[in-house]
């Protein structure tokens, strides 16, 4: 079995969780690779057909989306409690809970308004559509469904660390306060 990396006091089901949202954002941005790289996804597929700008900001937003999905790792690693050092002017403080808590909540907020409008436009008939055979649609909604699973489990890992850190890393068992990443942590923890 697969070892998944995570501080001792977080819930299995919360590594599980904040380790499957990079997976859950792949297959949407591995599909607009495609778009960029010419494979035929649509039928006006290639860069032939999308200019320069249009491919920087389609492969941008696969990169910036899958980066935005591994930051949920935060939340069940010791770089969530304590910003790693190479970081200017943060190296070595604490993570405010608060502070990651509300990110976190309210990047779930903004990907469910992002699926709703989505969803509304899609049935309203709002923009150009794209023109597809019903094989290219269902290899659309394989890709891009897995995305509704985003919101839900980054909003689940949130509220998990919101409880861990308001109980001081306690954790279920009631154990002794532990603070990680105090003192000098060693350079595998922020892995």
């Amino acid at each position: 079995m697969m070892r998944l990396k995570a501080l001792p006091d977080v819930p299995r089901w919360a590594v599980l969780a904040a380790h499957a949202v990079p997976l859950v954002t792949l297959p949407s941005g591995l599909w607009r690779l495609a778009l960029v790289a010419g494979f035929p996804v649509t039928q006006d597929a290639g860069w032939r057909s999308m200019g320069v700008g249009e491919s920087v900001y389609v492969v941008s937003l696969s990169v910036v989306s899958e980066l935005l999905a591994f930051l949920t790792l935060g939340l069940v690693r010791s770089w969530g409690e304590v910003f790693p050092r190479w970081m200017p002017f943060l190296g070595g403080r604490r993570v405010n809970p608060a502070a990651a808590t509300g990110a976190a909540l309210a990047g779930a907020a903004g990907l469910c308004a992002i699926a709703a409008w989505g969803a509304y436009a899609a049935y309203a008939g709002l923009g150009p559509g794209i023109p597809s055979t019903p094989a290219q649609d269902a290899l659309l909604a394989f890709c891009y469904a897995p995305l509704l699973a985003w919101p839900v489990l980054l909003a689940a890992v949130a509220v998990a660390y919101r409880r861990r850190r308001r109980d001081g890393g306690r954790g279920a068992a009631g154990g002794g306060s532990r603070q990680y990443g105090a003192g000098c942590p060693s350079p595998s923890s922020w892995v």
